[in-house]
């Protein structure tokens, strides 16, 4: 079991080993990328190092590896971000409410199988501010198919109701995007992330960009040049 930090104060949370009985795929090294990416240091004030090139395996892990990950400049034009301050979530910080702690028993956690659903309900183009087009669900559907790319999903009598998915490489993993249509069951998906990604020694939970609700569950911002370097150790690790 690990343990978690109780946010309404008392003793430590004992999780569940969510992840037990599953074993991820072997991730399979693609061809490299043909684009140069930039310098994240590179980024305007909003984080946009720049655009174009291509969502293709071996160009998104070079992104990734290198402290970028894409995201479309309205709609349309393929951005690659590097935000300053970066959102990270300790992995020793989640919080989890004793409300939360009650929703933990009440769903049931799958990883890797519906992947291609978990994406898509994050992308439903009804949500306010989404960027998740169908050229990106496809991109990040073959590096699920290669084994960087996984989904961690809740579900409530047997039906999906939550769930989030993001892109780990060694000790790092990206988280992309979470979704939710019962109550707290994308942040039972984040407990069960943490739990999986603690179990087997990570050291990098990235998300982008602090929120008001993810700094509630712990996160907090670090200077690019702290993440650039956090990032270093972890993607070898």
């Amino acid at each position: 079991m690990t343990e978690g930090r109780d946010s309404d104060g008392g003793a430590p949370v004992v999780r569940r080993r969510w992840h037990e009985g599953w074993q991820p795929r072997r991730p399979v090294e693609p061809r490299s990328s043909a684009w140069r990416l930039p310098d994240p240091d590179d980024a305007d004030r909003h984080g946009l190092c720049a655009v174009g090139a291509d969502l293709r395996p071996g160009t998104l892990l070079a992104a990734y590896r290198s402290g970028l990950f894409p995201m479309p400049v309205r709609k349309r034009v393929l951005g690659w971000w590097s935000p300053d301050p970066r959102g990270v979530l300790p992995l020793d910080g989640l919080n989890v409410s004793r409300s939360l702690r009650k929703s933990c028993a009440r769903y049931e956690i799958r990883f890797d199988t519906r992947f291609r659903e978990v994406m898509e309900r994050c992308g439903d183009p009804r949500r306010p501010h989404g960027w998740i087009t169908s050229e990106f669900v496809d991109a990040y559907e073959e590096l699920f198919r290669l084994g960087w790319v996984h989904s961690v999903e809740t579900y409530l009598d047997d039906e999906l109701v939550g769930g989030l998915y993001g892109v780990r490489i060694g000790g790092f993993f990206a988280g992309e995007s979470m979704f939710s249509t019962a109550t707290d069951a994308s942040k039972v998906a984040l407990v069960a992330l943490v739990d999986w990604l603690v179990d087997t020694g990570a050291l990098l939970l990235d998300v982008q960009w602090q929120t008001d609700h993810l700094a509630s569950l712990g996160v907090v911002e670090v200077p690019r040049a702290a993440y650039l370097s956090l990032l270093s150790s972890a993607v070898t690790a």
